[in-house]
């Protein structure tokens, strides 16, 4: 005889209440701040480019400050390990995005810090303050810099695609409750 009723979810270990705001703030602001970034630094803003550049230094200041809070949090609390009968391969890759995009957005906000203070400009903070120049002024030295930034964000970007892309993969096509850990 088979039975209607549906089969119980399996429990899935879920990360803590401030991992996940951590994660979701962060996701939220990187999701934000790549295409900022690229209508700031393309002059595609238009009567809005100083407003929209001045707002991408703001929230690059605050992406430097989660950061710091998030690798300290990771640090201080080991993440839920990946279950027994994941592939090595997909373990080492899932590794290899998570260090880089932890890398990516640690250095990032900084290298934009100090190239912005190199240029020289100001960096706003919502319009209360300026943070204080990390760097004297060497107009060649922010031009290579803005590139390395430049480079790193896209980085940012194409690491936020392939994690995303795989949360999917996990969430609709092998259906192991990967992504319902951080939900």
């Amino acid at each position: 005889m088979v039975s209607n009723r549906a089969q119980p979810a399996l429990a899935v270990p879920a990360y803590d209440f401030t991992a996940r705001v951590l994660h979701w703030v962060m996701a939220a602001l990187v999701l934000a701040m790549v295409p900022l970034g690229i209508v700031a630094a393309n002059n595609m803003g238009g009567a809005m480019q100083t407003p929209l550049y001045n707002l991408h230094k703001s929230l690059g200041v605050v992406v430097a400050a989660l950061i710091v809070v998030r690798l300290y949090w990771r640090l201080t609390h080991a993440p839920i390990p990946l279950p027994p009968d994941f592939p090595p391969l997909q373990c080492f890759a899932a590794g290899i995005v998570h260090f880089l995009l932890y890398a990516l957005l640690l250095l990032q906000p900084f290298v934009g810090w100090i190239a912005t203070a190199a240029y020289p400009a100001p960096v706003p903070i919502f319009g209360l303050f300026d943070m204080p120049a990390i760097w004297g002024a060497d107009r060649p030295l922010s031009d290579r810099l803005f590139v390395v930034h430049r480079i790193m964000g896209v980085s940012i970007g194409l690491l936020a695609i392939m994690h995303i892309g795989a949360a999917l993969h996990h969430h609709f096509v092998r259906r192991d409750g990967i992504l319902r850990r951080m939900l």
